[in-house]
């Protein structure tokens, strides 16, 4: 079974319904840092909605969902950032937009965008599209967090556009992402993007959020000098659920108490990695269970919330992972490991925090693309690069593979400093008794839903089915071919007792047995019982005879 959604999937998971209200929570935007573009790039087509080309500041929307601007007919829009799908949609009134008379919905994990399919003047980063296509949604009531009291008016897809629903919907270029068109009318431009992702709350974080187009943000220039992370692209078949996936290292999540987390991957042929999707739109990352029941079930007061599908632990409690790619480690930052920004309370009335690293329920891929999505729990801690290689062809780089590039942004020593001044009013309590790991094999784990199982299950059918076909089939052909030949050796048993039966007959035919149309022997002359010769005593039966 193929999956016809993207797996991004929203990052308005369920916990928001929760969340405390963010009005006059904004994050203020600070100065931009410089950038410099790796090569000589085209101008844009005409205008630009930023004060430089190739940038939008993100804004921070209390580490839930971080938004850019763009415009649509002039008109400005607020949308959501999302690295893990391809399509553009707004809901609102746009003048100048043409209706193609095709309607269509994009699905996400949370939430579903139904609506129209037009073309407009589009506006992104300073780069102008003519005739861009887009969904021009009515209702987002599905959505669990109402988007319109956060200034949200719809949100960009930012990934591989074998995932767009709009191009599958209209079947031609016409339906080409905003950034498909971007590259492709701007060829000397290089075909990246790149994103910094701010944490609110954070005391001493020195940037603000961006997203650019073709350019690198000049404090981290040395990003193109990292690993080069293969994006793992997948085969024709499963070509609309191709995201930014790329491998963690062997043992590459080490848990809060320094240890690797023992996992195996569920995507085939893994070569003992796990397959990890980069999505920006998943507020909380999502990861096996056993991950997040190692991230937290050892800890004093953890609590597994059923309903809502985290772990929630003491505010206090500090825990420090990380993850490995491309043989470079990359901390998570306290403050991202767990939330405070979800106002949850225990039943004693106390103020928990929710455990970032949710298992991964509402994504779980079906048919094993991959493993866990890094959200924008794992992301604020990287300045990340994407580069579309040839997954735009004729585009700038479309004779190269995709690949990602990652460089840390989290200083370990400084986020513990932030945690101890954010958490505990600058008093570090890290260390005491109350907040020290239970011993391995004495943590919680956390209950699985029938529902998951049946997702795993069905999982496991999907990934071995080739398998399954081939075991069914061989035991088909042996049963078919038991059969056959039990027919063949019963029908030579017959004839061979026919051949016997007709050798028998001709053996009677010629035999001492007279047919029945042979003339009759001689009369025999036999002596009458009770008569007796003279030559009896001599012992010559046939001395004396009478005819009968």
């Amino acid at each position: 079974m193929q999956l016809l959604i993207p797996h991004s999937l929203f990052l308005l998971l369920s916990l928001l319904s929760f969340a405390p209200s963010s009005e006059g929570l904004r994050t203020k935007i600070r100065s931009v840092p410089r950038r410099r573009s790796l090569q000589n790039r085209a101008e844009p087509i005409s205008g630009s909605t930023t004060d430089s080309v190739g940038n939008i500041p993100l804004n921070d929307e209390q580490n839930t969902q971080y938004v850019g601007n763009l415009t649509i007919s002039g008109a400005p829009f607020q949308v959501i950032i999302d690295t893990g799908s391809a399509d553009l949609w707004v809901a609102g009134q746009i003048q100048d937009s043409t209706d193609l008379g095709v309607s269509t919905a994009i699905q996400y994990a949370v939430g579903k965008a139904t609506g129209d399919v037009n073309t407009a003047t589009v506006d992104f980063a300073g780069y102008t599209v003519e005739k861009q296509a887009y969904l021009l949604v009515k209702d987002t009531s599905t959505f669990t967090a109402d988007l319109s009291s956060e200034g949200i008016s719809g949100l960009v897809g930012l990934g591989p556009s074998s995932g767009s629903v709009i191009l599958g919907a209209l079947g031609n270029s016409t339906g080409n992402t905003v950034l498909d068109n971007i590259f492709l009318q701007n060829t000397s431009t290089p075909n990246f993007i790149s994103f910094l992702l701010q944490r609110d709350g954070d005391p001493t974080q020195s940037f603000s959020g961006e997203l650019t187009v073709g350019e690198i943000i000049a404090p981290f220039d040395n990003i193109t000098s990292q690993p080069k992370l293969p994006v793992q692209v997948l085969d024709s078949s499963s070509r609309s659920a191709q995201h930014w996936t790329t491998t963690l290292d062997e043992d590459g999540i080490i848990g809060p108490d320094g240890q690797p987390i023992k996992i195996s991957s569920i995507v085939p042929d893994n070569g003992g990695k796990l397959f990890a999707v980069i999505d920006s739109g998943f507020t909380l990352p999502q990861v096996p269970r056993k991950v997040s029941d190692a991230i937290y079930g050892r800890v004093q007061g953890a609590n597994y919330s059923v309903e809502n599908s985290v772990w929630t632990i003491p505010c206090g409690q500090e825990l420090n992972i990380s993850f490995k790619l491309g043989g470079v480690t990359f901390p998570v930052h306290p403050l991202d490991t767990s939330s405070s920004d979800f106002a949850m309370t225990n039943s004693k009335g106390e103020t928990v925090c929710v455990g970032t690293f949710q298992p991964i329920t509402s994504a779980f891929s079906l048919q094993g693309e991959f493993d866990l999505i890094l959200g924008m729990g794992f992301l604020r801690n990287a300045y990340t690069l994407l580069d579309f290689g040839d997954f735009i062809a004729g585009s700038n780089g479309s004779t190269s593979d995709p690949y990602i590039q990652m460089i840390s942004t989290t200083n370990p020593a400084e986020a513990h400093s932030d945690f101890v001044t954010a958490r505990l009013k600058g008093i570090d309590t890290t260390s005491s008794s109350q907040y020290t790991l239970l011993p391995a094999g004495k943590g919680q784990t956390s209950p699985v839903p029938d529902g998951e199982r049946v997702q795993h299950a069905e999982q496991k059918v999907i990934r071995y089915m080739p398998l399954i076909i081939i075991v069914s089939g061989g035991i088909l052909a042996l049963a078919v071919g038991c059969c056959l030949w039990r027919w063949l050796k019963r029908r030579r048993l017959s004839r061979r007792n026919a051949a016997a039966l007709r050798s028998t007959a001709e053996g009677f035919r010629r035999g001492p047995y007279r047919p029945l149309d042979e003339p009759a022997p001689p009369p025999m002359h036999m002596q009458a019982m009770g008569s007796h010769s003279k030559n009896q005593e001599y012992g010559d039966p046939f001395a004396s005879r009478e005819r009968l």
